[in-house]
């Protein structure tokens, strides 16, 4: 009787149901990111700083009517509490706002100033960033398979910077601010929810304050603009919350290395519609430096496996456990 409460009518279980669940909600989520690009591309007359000052702005009304709706407000000002008293992981916090603040404004000027498939490349070698700053302030290790991983994502930026005479700031600027922005995240502890609310909340004021300055001088968009540019820039803040809860519910559910596998969507989506939609140039020698990106993050994705065929009694090089 235990076995069967576990069991659906059909035969699948409730963590298989929960798993596949998890799996189509981080679809979802990495899809939408992958094609944010067309959503600022539609409002791509407005200025990024505007844009981004509106993200945050109607990011933070949407979080606290979720809060409202989720009877998570008391979550909220508890943790608000814990803040103020504890300075540390309010400077985290604060930390943590400027960074995806700073990622936003960058990836947003990029897709609007014709910069989709380096935005793209950003995104593919955040992952393999994100190992070096694991070295660097968490003390973790790399496996070997890993630093080769490493070497081919280096050697492809390197390619492209010879290639074109500059380094691709874009990318890099868009791997490093998402990064470290994943490294105070890891000390802070707080859910998607209450997290996007209070990293929109530090920076609200902010955004508010240059939003009535733009009214002023009337350079703002905001309302001067056809009707539709008002309401796509009140939707920013919709479609930054809503894939974020769809990766939080699907991260729920899902293995880590599952997710990933997925996260690889969302750059590929931006660098198909950045190479077929916006017909960007993709030139040979970025095929090039992309396909030694790629190959990289192929031995990385691959690396936990080859991990494991390694007898019990070898333990790997630089073998780090993960929370």
């Amino acid at each position: 009787m235990a076995d069967k409460a576990h069991v659906t009518d059909r035969g699948v279980s409730r963590a298989e149901k929960r798993q596949r669940a998890g799996a189509v909600y981080a679809v979802l989520a990495y899809s939408l990111w992958g094609l944010l690009p067309m959503y600022w591309k539609l409002i791509d007359q407005v200025s990024a700083f505007e844009i981004l000052a509106h993200r945050i702005f109607w990011a933070f009304i949407f979080m606290i009517i979720l809060l409202i709706f989720l009877g998570r407000l008391g979550d909220f000002f508890r943790r608000f509490r814990f803040f103020l008293s504890h300075p540390a992981n309010l400077v985290l916090i604060v930390a943590a706002s400027i960074l995806i603040s700073i990622n936003w404004l960058v990836y947003i000027w990029a897709v609007n100033n014709g910069h989709i498939v380096e935005s793209s490349m950003g995104y593919y070698i955040n992952p393999l960033v994100s190992i070096l700053l694991g070295i660097l302030f968490l003390k973790e290790k790399l496996t070997p398979w890993q630093i080769v991983a490493f070497l081919l994502a280096t050697a492809g930026v390197f390619i492209q910077t010879i290639e074109f005479g500059q380094v691709p700031w874009i990318a890099i600027s868009l791997a490093l601010t998402f990064g470290f922005y994943g490294l105070t995240k890891k000390f802070i502890r707080l859910d998607a929810v209450l997290g996007l609310t209070f990293e929109t909340l530090i920076v609200t004021p902010i955004a508010f304050v240059y939003l009535i300055y733009a009214q002023m001088q009337g350079t703002a968009a905001f309302g001067h603009s056809p009707t539709l540019t008002t309401v796509l820039l009140i939707g920013t803040g919709v479609v930054t919350a809503l894939p974020l809860l769809f990766f939080a519910e699907g991260a729920r559910n899902i293995s880590l290395t599952m997710i990933g596998f997925f996260q690889y969507i969302s750059p590929t989506l931006t660098l198909i519609l950045g190479v077929t939609l916006y017909k960007e140039s993709f030139s040979q020698a970025q095929l090039i430096s992309f396909s030694f990106i790629w190959l990289g993050l192929l031995v990385f994705s691959v690396s936990p496996f080859m991990k494991r065929r390694l007898s019990p009694g070898r333990r790997p090089f630089g073998t780090h456990q993960h929370e």
